[in-house]
């Protein structure tokens, strides 16, 4: 099963489940602790969080994800919740979990409770799918957990990807433009990141970042994987690319691996951050990246640590002097 699949089926079991133990919790608040009454709450809860994760999974992140995207947060809330109200009114108000569990709804049983309570329940985790979407599913879950409250050090691959040439596209499109067509390039480039696994670190100017952890990131080569997709995936939408905006996006890349002191930073605006001599020689790889045939550069630190030969042959570019950086380090290239 590929990586996009079983990215929906865990979302779609996590929030199954949640609706399902909202449910429970509800019935048992209101109703009692009998097998049939916790049945019945299971049942609404499957029914109301089922719709909305369907909802989310094919719509939200299929045929309406760009237009959705377009729309401010605040204006993405009221479409979801409108769809979230149009699924709970109908299932609480004619009783369908009752029906569902074979037994005679109750003609003067208090609807509107169940009502505003799975309103509420769908408003909260609305919200909790759009701070996710905001900051990254991963680090939010890592700030639930408190993974990273104290700092750690771990091994991880880093990627830095670069839009080749924006800076002249800049003065051709224009501020909004731009900032449009950079947009437009990241959402593109999203793909591959989940397919191979990645964590989308942070996106600073026309560069994206991403990181994998060395168990991961060593399987089947999935950082070099990750870049050659993504320049695959932009050769697909080169037309529609140059159609919008005249002109399609173009990527570098470098590749560094090591040691990286991850941790929680700041204090009204919590975030975590990556620390270490590894970003910044990633990030001055991605400079070498520029002066280099075919636009990629990885250290031999990173190569070495693949568990399986890399797919796309590779050349040796020897020990490079970067800046900032005693000694030089060595690198190589597409071939």
């Amino acid at each position: 099963m590929d990586a996009r699949s079983q990215r929906k089926l865990r979302f779609l079991a996590a929030i199954l489940g949640a609706g399902a133990l909202s449910g429970i919790v509800f019935v048992a608040a209101h109703s009692g602790l009998s097998p049939s009454d916790l049945l019945i709450g299971v049942i609404y809860g499957v029914l109301i969080s089922g719709a909305i994760g369907t909802f989310e999974l094919f719509a939200s992140s299929g045929p309406l994800r760009d237009w959705l995207g377009s729309l401010s947060f605040s204006a993405s809330l009221a479409v979801r919740s409108a769809f979230y109200a149009a699924v709970i009114i109908p299932v609480q108000y004619f009783d369908l979990g009752v029906l569902i569990a074979g037994r005679t709804p109750n003609p003067g049983q208090d609807v509107w409770t169940p009502i505003i309570f799975s309103a509420v329940l769908a408003v909260a985790l609305n919200l909790l799918f759009a701070i996710s979407n905001i900051i990254g599913p991963r680090a939010f879950f890592h700030l639930l957990t408190g993974r990273y409250h104290a700092p750690v050090e771990e091994s991880r691959f880093v990627l830095f990807v670069d839009i080749a040439g924006s800076t002249t596209l800049a003065e051709s499109l224009g501020g909004l433009g731009i900032h449009r067509f950079l947009d437009r390039t990241f959402r593109t480039l999203t793909g591959p990141v989940i397919d191979y696994r990645g964590e989308v670190l942070n996106y600073v100017g026309d560069e994206i970042i991403v990181t994998w952890p060395e168990a991961s990131g060593a399987v089947d080569c999935r950082p070099l994987r990750c870049f050659l997709a993504m320049r695959d995936t932009l050769r697909q939408f080169q037309a529609r690319f140059e159609k919008e905006f005249g002109v399609a996006p173009r990527i570098r890349g470098s590749l560094h691996f090591g040691p990286v002191i991850v941790g929680e930073i700041g204090d009204i605006k919590r975030a975590i951050v990556f620390n270490g001599d590894v970003m910044n020689t990633a990030a001055r790889l991605e400079e070498l990246s520029r002066d280099v045939d075919g636009g990629f550069v990885a250290s031999r630190a990173a190569i070495d640590r693949f568990k399986s030969e890399p797919p796309i042959a590779l050349l040796d570019l020897g020990v490079r002097d970067i800046r900032g950086r005693s000694g030089g380090i060595a690198v190589t290239g597409l071939a």
